[in-house]
């Protein structure tokens, strides 16, 4: 088996969301944040003939670049990675499952209070603000019956701020100020459709035919919704 480059893509990113990860027989790619703030999972076009558990994902990432072109053979404890000639490999034992932190059950999206597209030039410009304002949160808002995205200190009123207005769904009768964390944007580049439930909760679909990966972020307590 050769992993290609979109699923490589998609553990490199799912190593910023937890080093370690379980990896299921079949297609669908699953981890979960230690905080377990945040859900990710993904089809990639690979079948995988078993369960294997890497407790350090970045660590097997650079494995495969050890050799050029690598082939993945799995075995019952290990998997071997051969190059192209067949002359280099490496031979990597999997991790016991009660050593690794993965999702207990499915996430059922409950019905969404706001629908917007972030594209990635937009996400870009928050991360930037985030940056250069030293603020860690994002406030998605009603405001005169305009969706806006705010860069925000929530603990203090003073603080600067940095506002985006965006097109999206949402009943203008609600008032709302969903709280995102940052930190937990870890998503892969792109556009997303996103969905927002009062319930705390919002699920981000990335848009490209070729990343079929989702992210449930958790939203902040502080958050409100009247």
């Amino acid at each position: 088996m050769e992993l290609s480059d979109n699923t490589l893509q998609i553990l490199k990113n799912f190593s910023g969301i937890n080093q370690n990860i379980l990896i299921k027989q079949g297609s669908q790619l699953k981890t979960i944040s230690e905080a377990r703030t945040v859900l990710a999972g993904a089809k990639v076009i690979e079948e995988f003939p078993t369960n294997f558990g890497i407790y350090d994902l970045n660590e097997f990432i650079g494995v495969l670049s050890l050799v050029d072109a690598p082939r993945l053979r799995f075995e019952d404890s290990c998997v071997i990675v051969n190059d192209s000639t067949g002359r280099s490999k490496v031979k990597y034992f999997f991790s016991s499952e009660d050593t690794l932190t993965t999702p207990q059950k499915e996430i059922t999206m409950p019905g969404a209070d706001v629908k917007f597209t972030l594209t990635n030039n937009i996400l870009n410009k928050i991360k930037r603000a985030a940056a250069t304002l030293g603020h860690e949160e994002v406030s998605i808002s009603n405001k005169d019956n305009v969706l806006s995205l705010s860069v925000v200190e929530t603990s203090n009123s003073t603080s600067n701020t940095f506002s985006i207005d965006i097109d999206g769904e949402f009943d203008q009768s609600k008032n709302f100020n969903f709280i995102l964390s940052i930190g937990n944007l870890k998503i892969l580049p792109g556009d997303y459709d996103v969905e927002i439930s009062s319930r705390l909760i919002s699920q981000f679909s990335h848009t490209s035919p070729d990343l079929s990966v989702q992210y449930w972020i958790a939203l902040e307590k502080t958050s409100t919704f009247s």
